[in-house]
């Protein structure tokens, strides 16, 4: 790439989650949240489902999260690493039961406003922007136990306190948002995705419709408040991309991809257009969901986002017959296998062209700046006998998305930055562990919690530095 299609200013960064990185699970005054009660191992999954209640903690289990990378006490270390690869933009979250450990509080934890106070100034102190998620895969547990979490339309007044409060102690510090990571996957994982879990018998799409419902008003209002506080602040939503491709050219299986597609935008198309889409009437009553609204709910929705930002990993495929065998309460983003794309050691399809395919699909649909804050390649890094992790394969894969990103950008989509997933080893979100590895920076730490928590260089660091300092055009 002799000249960048990379515009000055655009930013460069990468990305970490406060469930999966900070640890002090109960320091500085922090409560319980969703993401501790998650299990390392085979009761994993049936708890982030909401198919197996899990409101206590247990002696017998481990809770990757408790501990993490412990950024909570390294983030100078951190961000002085991120600022060493020429970091412009660094893509976190807040931890909501820090700032209000209950979440139902009149006030918040000063101690929490303190800590986040200081990871943000340390940012401006080495010319990175934070971009801030509100809500990571992250609910105040009492939330839950007290009031069924989002299903609850309280939620909405306890969020919107929460947001206003962020925005105002972290004015001047913060003017980049974003509302819900990933807030398609309350459907695919709703435990995790929004502290829901289902009663026997009950209609698990009516719950979780109605959860969504109330986040989407909780974003619409968030966004107002965020533009009442400081006309600068830019909000985003957030989406789990990747297009389904039709697993044939059989009309029938054309069709259910296209149903997949507009399962998971259809939050995105309430939060960047401004009203339910008109599908959804149909999906609705074929799913026997009915959405309680209130009087005015449908003029906050006109609350829409200013940008639209999204993780890639990889594409995904789907039949008729995918379709009509997966029920939807099982059913975390299945993706039938591509035999036209490598795959990754976790078996995610490695598909560079599919993002430039997403990316063109999602400005052409919602015509609104594109921010992907979330890509990258789960590997299992080894140190060689010289003490060094030369993961060629994360540099081949992010060099690839990279291009792909080039090649959107020339097709005339605007794109604000690029945050790359987990640029220092964190706890993976989907199977809690360490050794599913992400990072430009090793981290000490196996899946069972042991470990120095040193950082370390890998190969990708240097090479990821070089990118940053060529705005794109040095891709070798």
């Amino acid at each position: 790439m002799s000249d960048s299609p990379f515009p000055q200013g655009f930013l460069w960064g990468g990305a970490l989650a406060a469930n999966q990185s900070e640890g002090g699970y109960l320091e500085g005054g922090k409560g319980l949240t969703t993401v501790d009660m998650l299990p390392h191992g085979e009761h994993r999954m049936p708890v982030k489902l909401g198919l197996e209640k899990r409101f206590t903690l247990r002696d017998d289990e481990f809770y990757p999260s408790h501990q993490a990378i412990d950024f909570y006490h390294h983030y100078k270390e951190d961000i002085a690493l991120m600022a060493e690869m020429g970091f412009t933009v660094f893509r976190t979250s807040i931890a909501w039961s820090r700032l209000y450990p209950q979440g139902d509080e009149q006030t918040p934890n000063e101690q929490g406003i303190a800590f986040y106070r200081d990871v943000f100034r340390e940012c401006r102190k080495h010319g990175i922007e934070p971009l801030v998620t509100l809500c990571h895969f992250d609910v105040p547990m009492h939330l839950v136990t007290e009031y069924g979490s989002w299903r609850n339309r309280r939620m909405v007044e306890f969020f919107t306190r929460y947001a206003r409060t962020c925005f105002e102690a972290f004015d001047g510090l913060v003017k980049y948002w974003l509302t819900f990571n990933e807030i398609n996957i309350l459907l695919a994982s709703p435990f995790s995705g929004a502290g829901l879990v289902f009663e026997e018998g009950e209609n698990r799409d009516q719950v979780k419709y109605q959860a969504t419902h109330h986040e989407l008003i909780a974003s619409a209002l968030a966004t107002r408040i965020a533009h009442q506080v400081n006309s600068e602040n830019q909000v985003g939503c957030m989406l789990a991309g990747g297009n389904f491709y039709p697993w044939s050219c059989k009309p029938e299986d054309v069709w259910a991809a296209l149903e997949k597609d507009r399962e998971n935008l259809f939050f995105i198309d309430v939060q960047a257009r401004g009203a339910y889409p008109s599908y959804s009437a149909r999906v609705f009553r074929e799913k026997g969901v009915s959405i309680v609204m209130e009087p005015g709910d449908t003029e906050i929705l006109k609350n829409t986002v200013d940008f639209v930002s999204f993780s890639y990993y990889a594409s995904r495929c789907a039949s008729a017959e995918m379709n009509e065998h997966n029920s939807s309460a099982a059913n975390v983003v299945k993706s039938l296998s591509n035999p036209h794309v490598q795959r990754s050691d976790w078996g995610w399809g490695i598909d560079p062209l599919g993002l430039r395919i997403t990316m063109n699909m999602m400005y052409d649909r919602y015509q609104k700046p594109l921010f992907l804050v979330e890509n990258g390649l789960g590997a299992k890094d080894e140190f060689n006998e010289n003490g060094e992790i030369k993961d060629d394969y994360r540099i081949s894969y992010l060099r690839d998305h990279i291009r792909a990103m080039g090649e959107a950008i020339e097709d005339g989509i605007p794109v604000m930055g690029y945050t790359s997933w987990g640029c220092i080893d964190l706890v993976a979100a989907s199977t809690g562990e360490m050794s599913k590895r992400y990072g430009f920076v090793y981290v000490d730490r196996d899946d069972q919690g042991n470990g120095t928590l040193a950082r370390t260089r890998k190969k990708s660091f240097w090479w990821y530095k070089k990118v940053i300092a060529s705005n794109g055009r040095d891709l070798d």
